[in-house]
């Protein structure tokens, strides 16, 4: 089910086996170390991977659902997965608002 609403958006390229934890699919990249090679995050890549991690857990939650259904996962892990794939959509719609108001802001700005 999730596969078929994400063809109709962008993140439907994005197939990759993500980080399932709420906090690792939000989080921003780790910095290199001062001393470290340096490894450039663009802000597509951040970008992706959040859109990864927010599939992950859409497509967690849908599976424990359905396993639930058949009764081989506890209630307890099918409620923890929805919440997490909800806070994780919640936070990816926030940050495509957040996108969007700040085009419109500068498309709007006089040159």
């Amino acid at each position: 089910m999730i596969d078929m609403i994400g063809a109709a958006g962008a993140l439907s390229r994005l197939s990759g086996a993500g980080e399932t934890d709420m906090a690792t699919a939000v989080a921003m990249p780790q910095m290199p170390a001062a001393n470290g090679p340096a490894t450039s995050n663009s802000f597509a890549d951040v970008m992706a991977s959040l859109g990864e991690g927010v599939v992950s857990n859409l497509r967690s939650a849908e599976a424990n659902s359905l396993a639930a259904v058949r009764g081989e996962v506890p209630t307890r892990d099918v409620v923890d997965a929805i919440m997490t794939a909800e806070q994780s959509l919640q936070t990816a719609i926030s940050i495509r608002d957040k996108l969007v108001t700040s085009y419109l802001e500068i498309a709007r700005m006089q040159i």
